[in-house]
């Protein structure tokens, strides 16, 4: 008998499912992808949103992360 094998998540959400993870909705999703702001992967018609890019996106924007130049404040 086989092991089960745990359900990985997947690495491509849809709108709807990125919105989910962030609380927020699909159109608004859908705006920030068209505004630049959040990355997204683009197949054929279809646009998904990496997860281990939303993770670093929101990581990026509640200031978890160092700045870039370093001396841990943010660029502003």
């Amino acid at each position: 008998m086989d092991e089960a094998r745990p359900i990985e998540p997947p690495l491509l959400l849809r709108a709807h499912e990125a919105g989910r993870l962030l609380g927020l909705g699909r159109s608004t999703v859908f705006e920030l992808i068209a505004r630049g702001e959040l990355p997204a992967v683009r197949i054929g018609r279809a646009v998904r949103v990496p997860r281990a890019a939303l993770e670093r996106w929101v990581r990026e924007r509640s200031g978890d992360e160092p700045s870039a130049s370093g001396d841990g404040r943010s660029a502003a």
